[in-house]
């Protein structure tokens, strides 16, 4: 399963990006997805997750409320739309497949990664 995230850029704060994660075969359609983040030095952190079928989701504590993520089984595409953006969401933002069909906070949970995109909130 490759994984192609795309959506970053550069906002204001207070503005919004929408996320989007491709994936190159089915496989990932009966897998939990999630949204981690990394900035420079620090360990990359679990923002949001949702099971294969879009029933359970699971976030960050400082993003929930303006953060949702959602999946297009069909279409194999995974998103995080995020709003009210501040500064301290300036990140690296990847997109994982779970081992399994449930996502999970954990880095080691997650099976196949993106390549990450930035994004970069101004204040």
């Amino acid at each position: 399963v490759q994984l192609q995230a795309s959506g970053g850029g550069m906002v204001q704060a207070g503005g919004s990006l929408r996320l989007s994660c491709a994936a190159s075969k089915r496989t990932s359609s009966n897998n939990g997805m999630g949204w981690f983040r990394q900035t420079p030095g620090k360990e990359r952190e679990f923002v949001a997750g949702i099971s294969w079928n879009g029933a359970s989701t699971t976030y960050l504590d400082s993003v929930k409320g303006r953060f949702t993520i959602s999946r297009d089984r069909a279409k194999d595409t995974t998103y995080l739309q995020m709003s009210s953006l501040k500064p301290e969401d300036t990140a690296v933002y990847y997109c994982a497949a779970s081992r399994t069909s449930f996502s999970g906070t954990v880095y080691s949970q997650y099976r196949y990664w993106g390549q990450g995109t930035q994004v970069t909130v101004s204040s």
